[in-house]
């Protein structure tokens, strides 16, 4: 927009059509030429602020107006959107707002893909398909790993990338990775048996330092653990059950007594009758509380114990038929 000075009064104004006064000071905008008071907003009759405007359809709106008439809002934002727009996900975007759900890049000129409802670069997008597919995405080309995949230098990757660092063969998935000979070193099975290295029980690692030897394996010490707690063992004792190892709480709480009355795993001595297991301190005369050991006579009275002073309290029917249904239960075990 540039303001001039009219010399002559042969032109008129693109708005009104009316004929500039001598030496008026007129606007000429693309070639067009207006009286300073037609050169206004087409929605709200105001001069454009600092000579700012923008054009629609060939009508001219202040930056206000065209906004709320014309300018999409972004989908981040919420601001109006002039300049490039990015119409993607149902939504309008300025392209610094347009970014990968997952590593946050920008993806105007990047492209993206529509993961269930979420705008992911290429190389999330892929990342996010093997993680459904429970696999993984090799650290050198990018691309999934559909067969077993190689750990080294705690990052993953496809096994024909690597070479065995003693025989040059292409690896597999079972290659085996060593600080020693040489730092962070990937063998074959083939080269690395050949050096007797031990291989550990649980993650099947190499064990170069300390190894625990335990349950027929060898075992990194920190990944020889109760099979329960996960909690490593670090020499203290273990229980032994079907294969596993337990730590001394939970092995007791699998497979040892509790105790009929505290319903506590019992760790030292215990009294074990009527298919049932006491504490020393809890193995009592259900009746009266009396302290009942080794030595002490005692009775089956509901199905719990009654030392021989409470039993004969008992009315003489009551014992007769716990006596009669004691001999039916033995008469049937002797079957």
């Amino acid at each position: 927009m540039i303001i001039l000075n009219m010399n002559s009064g042969s032109s008129e104004c693109s708005h009104c059509h009316e004929n500039f006064e001598p030496k008026e000071q007129i606007v000429n905008s693309n070639g067009q030429l207006w009286h300073q008071r037609c050169f206004v907003c087409v929605q709200c009759f105001r001069p454009f602020p600092d000579g700012v405007f923008f054009e629609f359809q060939g009508r001219k709106y202040c930056e206000y107006d065209f906004r709320i008439l014309y300018a999409p809002c972004c989908g981040k934002c919420g601001e109006f959107i002039t300049g490039r727009v990015i119409n993607a996900m149902n939504s309008n975007w300025h392209p610094s707002c347009f970014r990968c759900n997952a590593c946050d890049r920008e993806l105007a000129d990047l492209g993206f893909i529509n993961s269930a409802g979420r705008a992911l670069c290429p190389e999330c997008n892929v990342r996010a398909k093997a993680a459904v597919a429970g696999k993984h995405i090799c650290f050198t080309c990018k691309q999934v790993i559909d067969e077993g995949p190689l750990r080294f230098r705690g990052e993953v990757y496809h096994p024909y990338h690597f070479n065995c660092g003693l025989c040059g063969v292409e690896l597999d998935a079972d290659a085996r990775e060593l600080t020693t000979p040489q730092p962070n070193e990937l063998y074959c099975q083939r080269c690395h048996d050949k050096m007797e290295i031990p291989i550990c029980g649980a993650c099947r690692r190499p064990i170069e330092e300390r190894a625990v030897t335990a349950l027929g394996k060898q075992w990194h010490v920190e990944h020889f653990v109760c099979a329960r707690c996960e909690k490593p063992f670090l020499g203290n004792r273990f229980y032994e059950r079907k294969g596993l190892a337990y730590c001394k709480t939970h092995y007791h709480q699998l497979f040892g007594n509790s105790c009929f009355v505290c319903n506590q795993v019992i760790s030292m001595d215990m009294f074990r009758c009527l298919n049932k297991a006491w504490c020393a301190g809890h193995f009592a005369c259900a009746l009266c509380d009396a302290k009942l050991n080794e030595k002490s006579t005692f009775y089956e009275f509901d199905q719990k114990p009654a030392c021989k002073r409470c039993y004969r309290k008992l009315p003489t029917d009551l014992r007769r038929r716990l006596k009669s249904m004691h001999e039916e239960h033995a008469q049937k075990d002797s079957v």
